[in-house]
């Protein structure tokens, strides 16, 4: 079975918080693994789940690292023709810029399931590489 490695960081604060965004983002990141399983194991992929924390140091050093996510090695919007952007957070970020990303002319704070499902499919027929090529006359 082929790995579909999904790799997501984020801001956790000294007493395990994170701002509403992540927290938003990681519900969607969550449903959208179980939705990849579901449909990538007839095809022998499977999606695996990292989550990274962000100590608040690094944080502050690298604000628009946080809920950041990367499928197959690849950063989110590579995969989706996005451009990653920043907006003003709350909570454990305080007033810093905080990582947004825009797909389709859409800015998201929180990342949704929808755009995590495509990106994983996109990513996951690029793993199972080209189809066979036709052997001749009544083969395909």
């Amino acid at each position: 079975m082929k790995t579909l490695t999904i790799l997501w960081q984020r801001l956790v604060d000294a007493s395990g918080s994170t701002c509403p965004r992540c927290e938003g983002t990681g519900h969607s990141v969550e449903q959208a693994v179980a939705r990849l399983k579901a449909a990538l194991a007839p095809l022998g992929v499977e999606p695996r789940l990292e989550m990274r924390e962000m100590a608040p140091e690094a944080f502050k050093a690298r604000p628009l690292e946080s809920n950041r996510i990367w499928i197959a090695g690849e950063p989110l919007e590579a995969w989706l023709d996005g451009t990653p952007g920043a907006s003003r957070c709350c909570d454990a970020c305080g007033d810093a810029e905080c990582r947004t990303l825009e797909v389709d002319g859409a800015i998201y704070e929180a990342i949704p399931e929808d755009l995590l499902v495509r990106a994983g499919l996109i990513a996951a027929s690029r793993l199972l590489g080209p189809a066979a090529p036709c052997c001749g006359p009544g083969c395909c």
